[in-house]
């Protein structure tokens, strides 16, 4: 899920100890093709789930000198390093788990019950597999992490709250960082 392509994949494996190295945790990374050129888009964020412009500054130079070097993409291609955003993808375990009790969408590789979308209220983690009370059910939905190929939160009034508490939290403990990015 944090890659896509197979070229996304081995991207992931050059970047992601860059990232670690440099104290960032890579979120998704995807080659996207453009008309003009192609574009490489990471999104990244502190172990603690931040992530501001000047993260973003860091980062980019960390893994442009690595790309640089090992020149793994055939091309031109643009860089872009950003905050997974309000809105974000979940792509890791503990990503559904942080953000428990927040609406998500979520798309399977396969057909569960009829169907690959589903929709509804994260309730953690258990073992391997996100639990989500999807709508229109009575129960809390056990769906296996392997099966999830994309799953996003949903931009509510109660999540756009809480993204505002956070920074409003973080910038009451360092009041220096105010060119914050969306988180």
């Amino acid at each position: 899920m944090r890659g896509k392509t197979a070229e996304d994949l081995k991207l992931l494996e050059l970047l992601d100890p860059v990232a670690q190295a440099a104290g960032y945790e890579i979120v998704r990374l995807r080659l996207m093709a453009g008309a003009a050129q192609r574009r490489l888009q990471i999104m990244a964020e502190t172990p603690a789930g931040e992530m501001v412009v000047e993260d973003c500054a860091r980062l980019s130079r960390a893994i442009s000198a690595v790309l640089d070097a090992a020149d793994p993409i055939s091309g031109e291609y643009l860089l872009e390093v950003s905050s997974p955003g309000v809105d974000r993808p979940l792509t890791r375990l503990k990503d559904f788990e942080a953000y428990q009790g927040c609406e998500a969408k979520l798309e399977l590789d396969r057909l569960a019950e009829g169907r690959k979308r589903f929709k509804g209220v994260l309730t953690g983690v258990e073992g391997d597999s996100v639990a989500i009370d999807l709508e229109g059910e009575e129960h809390t939905a056990l769906v296996p992490f392997a099966w999830i190929v994309e799953a996003k939160l949903v931009l509510t009034d109660e999540l756009m709250k809480r993204g505002a508490q956070a920074r409003s939290q973080r910038l009451q403990v360092d009041p220096t960082r105010t060119n914050e990015i969306s988180e």
